[in-house]
């Protein structure tokens, strides 16, 4: 109850010092509210900004794995493309050798994708679509759900048949009357019928493949269209390891593995292949936000320190005013620890104050959210907020709290 009642008397206090003198107040804890809101609204920002990025990749699934002759590249020392455009690209043979003798892998696909293709249907057309050729465990490995229709039947993707899945984009602007499924579009001299729409995708923060603008076909069906007639098609594999994998470890050993025995490598070759994780993307992006973060951080205590001064001169001041009526308590019995706390909670208190005025400037920030970039405040960022600025009020209000509790209570009866 004791603890009950000095925090109560000292957040009437708090609040008496912003009545009393409220511009003098805000000035002074406008330091505060600045380095919060710069705190915060870094976090926040960067928080949007991930989560912006992780809803553009999650097109790719999870724990996926990307075969092919190019390693990702993220700006990091020399990228000798002439030795990658060597390598051999992954095909048929070596995806079904995977297919047989990976246990690490729960499902792997063939495809390859080719961009700057017209689609048709009478006189509508589409222009700079994708055409990706996929074998049939395609759909299970990238997120690609269906909105109207259906997928293919293994067998329909076995065999090679002129069908095709379009993307929402697609479908409206061949068929705007909403009738597509059944219809046959046009593309490279071949007819392809529609077996089904892909949900709509929208807009991404990064740009990444989008299903909005994509014909999906079987992969037999995309070489018939640019194998036979002697243009290049460079193949790539995509594979998913299972959730228990937690670092991908396994089956990124399990793969190397076998497309080493499939291509006959001796122990002293080097790989002739690259194995691209989509969680490379995610780690790099969390290297360069963790940086603007810290930076964010170091600005913010520059605003907050000299709030934490600001601070202090308030509770020299308030500890001035009230010389005599902390003689009176210590001459009741008052104990010093009492008057340290009294000090503390009230200095706590006022840059409380201040921590939420920035929090309120950060939430408003959300006022600039778009579809791709959604800015919110979050619990975290809320708690952390209000922690940092509790922390500066205490250490701003030490000093002060300790000359109070150390007076002595004659000296300051007189002082009156």
């Amino acid at each position: 109850m004791l603890f009950l009642r000095l925090f109560f008397e000292s957040f009437r206090f708090a609040v008496h010092a912003l009545k009393e003198n409220i511009l003098r107040t805000i000035l002074s804890l406008l330091g505060v509210t600045i380095g919060i809101f710069a705190i915060i609204a870094i976090f926040t920002l960067v928080d949007a900004l991930n989560n912006g990025i992780q809803g553009s990749l999650s097109v790719f699934g999870d724990k996926v794995v990307y075969v092919g002759k190019w390693p990702f590249s993220f700006g990091e020392g020399e990228y000798p493309w002439w030795k990658y455009y060597r390598r051999p690209s992954p095909n048929e043979s070596e995806y079904k050798f995977i297919q047989e003798n990976a246990k690490w892998v729960k499902s792997i696909a063939i495809y390859e994708a080719k961009g700057g293709n017209t689609f048709q249907y009478r006189n509508n057309s589409f222009e700079d679509g994708k055409i990706v050729g996929a074998s049939y465990e395609y759909n299970k490995i990238n997120s690609m759900p269906i909105g109207d229709g259906r997928y293919f039947t293994t067998n329909e993707m076995s065999s090679g048949v002129q069908k095709a899945v379009i993307g929402f984009e697609v479908a409206k602007q061949l068929f705007p009357r909403g009738d597509a499924l059944g219809k046959m579009i046009k593309t490279k001299g071949q007819k392809f019928l529609i077996i089904g729409i892909f949900e709509k995708q929208g807009e991404s923060l990064i740009p990444t493949p989008s299903n909005d603008e994509l014909v999906l076909i079987p992969y037999h069906s995309f070489i018939k269209i640019y194998a036979s007639k002697g243009r290049w098609v460079s193949t790539n594999l995509i594979a998913k390891g299972y959730d228990r994998d937690t670092d991908m470890g396994e089956i990124l050993a399990e793969l190397r593995g076998l497309l080493r025995i499939k291509r006959g490598l001796r122990p002293k070759d080097d790989d002739n292949f690259a194995l691209n994780r989509t969680d490379a993307i995610v780690e790099f992006i969390d290297k360069i936000t963790g940086s603007l973060k810290i930076a964010g951080g170091i600005i913010g205590m520059f605003s907050i320190l000299v709030g934490g001064f600001s601070i202090a001169n308030i509770m020299f001041v308030s500890v001035k005013e009230r010389t005599s009526q902390i003689g009176i308590q210590k001459a009741l019995g008052a104990k010093n620890y009492f008057i340290l706390l009294q000090f503390l909670c009230e200095s706590m208190f006022l840059s409380f104050f201040g921590g939420i005025g920035g929090l309120f400037l950060v939430s408003l920030l959300s006022l600039l959210s778009t579809e791709v970039f959604v800015i919110t405040l979050n619990f975290q960022n809320l708690i952390i907020g209000l922690g940092i600025s509790a922390f500066v009020g205490i250490i701003s209000g030490l000093a002060p709290a300790i000359s109070a509790a150390k007076m002595d209570p004659v000296e300051a009866m007189r002082a009156s």
